[in-house]
């Protein structure tokens, strides 16, 4: 039986499902139009890497997002139709948002091979080398939309069981809601601090290439502002921008460790982490064979404990309210 929650707590849980229910679709429609449209012979004429700036959702930020420099295959190439050339960049119908297989793409078209371009009649301007849909797609997307049901239903259901076990085990019956809540938050953090100590555990084993630091600074915004406030606070993110390059293709990163992208309130405090590497600088680069595009300058990560410090403590709260209401 499912516990007595409102139904657009639910449905809360339940809308990243729908948006990537409509993704699927939209592109699936996207597809079905694009193998209808006619080929012609083309070439390709520029196969590299290349920066590009991509539009991520934060909604820590008063704007809702900001922008990561990504790393993507630009591959180029050039087919006539009726007598006048176009150029494309687009490879496939997907969505390619950057560092994501970028050896594997010039690999595969490199300059000077023929391909077949696939062209939209009503904008010929518009083409792809590929317009299949990735193998799997639609199975993959079935296991996660069944796997987010059953734990967005199971944990509800969970939840309340393990309400109603505890408050027969306490003192003060009603704040089983919260013990149980704390304790469930601090094994989330402590699976987060675990698998950052993995990832950084498996980052020393990394090839290491040397790179570059092509920028250093901060970047100033404002925070997503706090109930009864219109505008938020001024913080403050250490900017690290460093190029290098592996199995001869050039790459870019702005990740300098696992602890991920520290925001403060504090100019002092960021600058001294920006000053770290100062432009120009020669720093070694742990680069992961799997997936070039991901790479750190530092493999430890003191971050890590804070999390371990933050489960700690919350269970340690979990437990007060449990013996001492």
């Amino acid at each position: 039986m499912l516990p007595d929650i409102p139904w657009f707590v639910y449905a809360m849980l339940l809308a990243p499902v729908g948006l990537i229910v409509f993704a699927a679709i939209y592109k699936y429609l996207e597809v079905r139009a694009a193998s209808h449209w006619p080929s012609t012979p083309g070439k390709v004429v520029i196969s590299k890497s290349e920066i590009r700036k991509v539009k991520v959702i934060d909604s820590s930020r008063e704007a809702g997002h900001r922008f990561e420099d990504r790393n993507f295959a630009n591959v180029t190439y050039e087919y006539s139709i009726a007598g006048q050339t176009y150029r494309c960049n687009r490879v496939t119908i997907g969505e390619d948002r950057g560092n994501f297989e970028v050896a594997e793409t010039i690999a595969r078209y490199p300059v000077g091979k023929p391909v077949t371009v696939y062209y939209n009649p009503n904008k010929r301007g518009e083409a792809v080398l590929e317009r299949e849909m990735p193998q799997g797609m639609w199975g993959c997307i079935g296991w996660m939309v069944a796997i987010a049901v059953v734990l967005v239903f199971g944990s509800a259901i969970g939840f309340h069981k393990i309400t109603d076990f505890v408050s027969t085990r306490l003192a003060k019956p009603e704040m089983s809601g919260m013990t149980v809540a704390l304790g469930a938050f601090g094994v989330a953090i402590a699976l987060f601090a675990l698998m950052f100590q993995r990832q950084s555990s498996a980052a020393k084993k990394w090839p290491v290439v040397q790179g570059t630091i092509k920028t250093s600074g901060l970047e100033e915004f404002r925070a997503a502002p706090e109930a009864g406030r219109s505008r938020g606070v001024t913080k403050f993110q250490s900017k690290v921008l460093y190029s290098y390059r592996y199995n001869n293709i050039d790459y870019t990163s702005s990740q300098a460790s696992y602890d991920g992208q520290v925001t403060s309130t504090s100019r002092w405090m960021m600058e001294r982490v920006a000053k770290k590497y100062p432009n120009d600088k020669i720093v070694n680069v742990h680069v992961n064979p799997e997936n070039p595009s991901q790479a750190v300058l530092e493999t430890r990560s003191p971050g890590i404990w804070i999390l371990w410090f933050s489960a700690v403590a919350i269970w340690g709260v979990a437990y007060y309210v449990a013996t001492k209401g």
